[in-house]
């Protein structure tokens, strides 16, 4: 790439990259107070692995992770019968019910294919412009946000989701995975609507097929504060919500 030689342009020139680039900077400090760091994010096995090679058994067993302290973290249930959510060291396992219903609950006594974790103390929040609605939306905003690293980070939003999809891996027993569609046998789907939740979501630009799926930055499950909903999150219509990003 051929540089540009500053001191060849016209002084109009240079006056108006030195306000573009002021205007650029600024408008990210008024996101952000402090820039997101290196964050210490760990990845357990392979969401491709799972979905085409039918590697569906425990690569990880979250009992054994010792540090719960500020621990976040998901993935599906081994065998995926099931979604997994660490929120701020509480662990909670989804399974179906009916196409209606389903059951949550709180336990660390269960494993995952794949598994994405990170320990957070400190947060800083974020307030979304009005015109981030969707999780297209939210993933571009959140990316121009980053600082200039490629690691991966964790991040919450919490408040009201005015209408969202979430599912819930149900496969039968003794099946088995070849691809996705194969994988994603007896899922259910669940509408959240007008509901005050928490999402706790995973970005990243490198590791598509590893934790996000092939078109996404994005993975992310949402609990309702009652916490009798938890799921994948599918679709997202973000109504009142904070989003919150690590702080070093």
């Amino acid at each position: 790439m051929k540089l540009i030689n500053i001191n060849r342009l016209p002084l109009v020139l240079v006056l108006m990259l030195l306000v573009t680039i002021s205007c650029q900077l600024k408008k990210k400090s008024e996101h952000l107070s402090h820039p997101i760091s290196n964050t210490n994010v760990t990845i357990v096995g392979a969401m491709k692995n799972v979905m085409w090679k039918g590697e569906l058994s425990g690569r990880i067993y979250l009992d054994t992770m010792s540090n719960k302290e500020g621990l976040y973290g998901l993935g599906p249930e081994s065998y995926l019968t099931g979604e997994l959510l660490v929120n701020n060291g509480v662990s909670y396992l989804s399974k179906v019910i009916s196409d209606s219903s389903m059951n949550v609950e709180r336990r660390f006594d269960v494993s995952a294919p794949f598994f994405v974790y990170s320990n957070v103390n400190a947060w800083q929040h974020v307030k979304l412009p009005s015109n981030i609605k969707t999780i297209k939306n939210l993933e571009k905003f959140i990316d121009t946000l980053r600082a200039d690293f490629q690691n991966p980070f964790v991040f919450r939003l919490t408040g009201q989701v005015k209408d969202a999809t979430i599912h819930i891996q149900n496969l039968p027993f003794d099946t088995k995975v070849s691809s996705p569609e194969e994988a994603h046998q007896g899922q259910i789907n669940y509408d959240i609507t007008n509901v005050e939740s928490e999402i706790i979501g995973f970005f990243s630009t490198k590791h598509k097929g590893i934790f996000t799926h092939h078109d996404s930055y994005l993975h992310m499950h949402l609990i309702t504060l009652d916490q009798r909903q938890m799921g994948h999150l599918d679709t997202l219509e973000i109504g009142n919500m904070t989003l919150y990003l690590p702080k070093e």
